[in-house]
Formats: C-alpha cells, sequence, structure tokens
C-alpha cells in the first residue's frame, strides 16, 4: 500500500510540473518568480519519490511530504501576492506610483520583469494556478504523510 501512495505523490509531482510546462510552452504563459519557486520542491518530491520507491522506510516519504508541504506554501504566498492580500518580492511586483517623478516612475517600469507575480493570467472556478498548486500540494502532503504512516507500520 505504501508503495501506491508514494506512486501516486511522485506522479502528482510530476504531473503538476508537467501541466506547468504545458502552460508555458504550449499555453504561452512564462512563468514569473513565484511559478518558478512553487517548481523546485515538486522536482524535490518526484525525485524522493524515486529514490522512495528503492529505499524502505518512512524517511524519503516524510521529506516528500516537506517538499509538497513547501511548495503548497509558496503556491498559498503567490495567491496572496496575486489577490493583494500582501506584497510580494520586489522583483516580480509592482511597487505603489504615487508620489513618483515622472523619473522615478519610468525607472521603475524599465526595473519591472516581464512577468510580473502579482498578475493572474489564467483561472479556473476563481482560482489561479497558484491557488490550485497549492491545494494539489496539500492533497500530496497528504499522500506522502500517508505514505511514511504505512511503512513505518511495515518496518
Amino acid at each position: 500500500m505504501h508503495r501506491l501512495l508514494i506512486l501516486l505523490a511522485t506522479g502528482g509531482s510530476a504531473t503538476l510540473l508537467i501541466a506547468a510546462l504545458g502552460f508555458q510552452y504550449i499555453g504561452e504563459m512564462p512563468p514569473c518568480k513565484l511559478c518558478y519557486w512553487q517548481r523546485y520542491p515538486h522536482a524535490a518530491a518526484a525525485g524522493i519519490g524515486v529514490l522512495a520507491m528503492i529505499i524502505p522506510g518512512a524517511l524519503l516519504p516524510y521529506l516528500g511530504a516537506l517538499a509538497s508541504l513547501a511548495t503548497a506554501g509558496v503556491g498559498a504566498y503567490h495567491t496572496g501576492v496575486e489577490r493583494g492580500w500582501w506584497e510580494g518580492p520586489s522583483t516580480c511586483t509592482s511597487g505603489p506610483v504615487g508620489g513618483l517623478s515622472p523619473e522615478q516612475l519610468l525607472e521603475q517600469i524599465m526595473a519591472a520583469p516581464l512577468v510580473r507575480c502579482d498578475d493572474i493570467p489564467w483561472e479556473f472556478l476563481t482560482l489561479s494556478m497558484a491557488s490550485w498548486n497549492a491545494l494539489a500540494s496539500l492533497a500530496l502532503t497528504l499522500l506522502w504523510i500517508s505514505a511514511a504512516n504505512h511503512s513505518r507500520k511495515q518496518g
């Protein structure tokens, strides 16, 4: 049972990575900085999953859960940036323009990244890609934890 759970969690992270690449290259939606940050833990979780299929024990599934939880956290943070609940990194969001001189405004425009983290390029059922990633990653975290718990019971 734990191997099936590991396979599902690993496949889930791999699927989310492939979907992100699909949006990027087929859907022509280039990722922002926070989008990239969400991909790294998925790649780690997929690699951990491959190792967990070979190496028994609960440690690797717990590490997979941590990786999935990390990408869920970044996805939730990105959602807040998109919705204007809090400010994102200054390297990928627009700053306030009130009180800026024309020269300062031009400087801010010229320094702005091509893809902003506070724009929502795609939504489904009112949730952005970052929101869907956060929710899916939480589900993957539960799969990883369940796999770890099954591994502990067998060991």
